[in-house]
């Protein structure tokens, strides 16, 4: 009889822990701290999605973003260089002897409270270089442009963005037939 009672004491103990704790949590909120412009400004960890028709390809890349420029010291510019040669051994033997392209975008950053981000209006540069091609050494401007804004995100401090390669000239002389090479960085981390 003692025992059925202690145990029943037990559940009814176990029971009003459990509805209090249930209860303590429902006062709990997300409270987000609310972005400001400047916190766009950082060295980023990113997934670089790059695809061309079918062909896609994922690097995980750095870059920083400061005072409204986007820094990238190592482009990969192996699809842009593969669309150009397209003979593969050769194609490779470029790259191995191109060294690091940089390349920076231009944004334009606007605070969109209701939602704690920042959104960018990205302002792509055309991207130039040179490379042997045939055994000259050739001028390669690659215009880039941006047909949605980038995003960074309070909630985990990413920035997010999508640009395109839209038109790839060598030598004054544009690449065709062409297909864009679209760039797509779904989530980045600050370090």
């Amino acid at each position: 009889m003692k025992i059925k009672k202690v145990l029943r004491f037990l559940m009814l103990a176990a029971i009003a822990v459990t509805g209090m704790s249930v209860v303590s949590c429902m006062d709990d909120e997300y409270m987000p701290v609310p972005v400001k412009l400047s916190d766009v400004n950082g060295n980023y960890r990113a997934r670089l999605i790059t695809s061309q028709g079918v062909k896609s390809n994922e690097k995980i890349i750095d870059f920083n973003a400061k005072d409204s420029l986007i820094t990238f010291k190592d482009f990969p510019a192996g699809e842009i260089v593969k669309t150009i040669i397209t003979d593969p051994a050769k194609a490779d033997t470029v790259l191995a002897h191109l060294g690091k392209v940089e390349y920076t975008i231009k944004f334009k950053s606007k605070l969109n409270i209701d939602q704690n981000v920042v959104e960018l209006a990205l302002e792509p540069q055309v991207m130039a270089f040179q490379i042997p091609v045939g055994g000259v050494t050739k001028s390669v401007a690659v215009k880039m442009t941006a047909k949605q804004k980038g995003f960074y995100v309070g909630y985990d401090n990413s920035l997010r963005f999508v640009w395109e390669a839209e038109k790839i000239t060598v030598g004054g002389t544009d690449v065709a037939p062409y297909q864009v090479i679209k760039y797509e960085v779904p989530i980045s981390i600050k370090k």
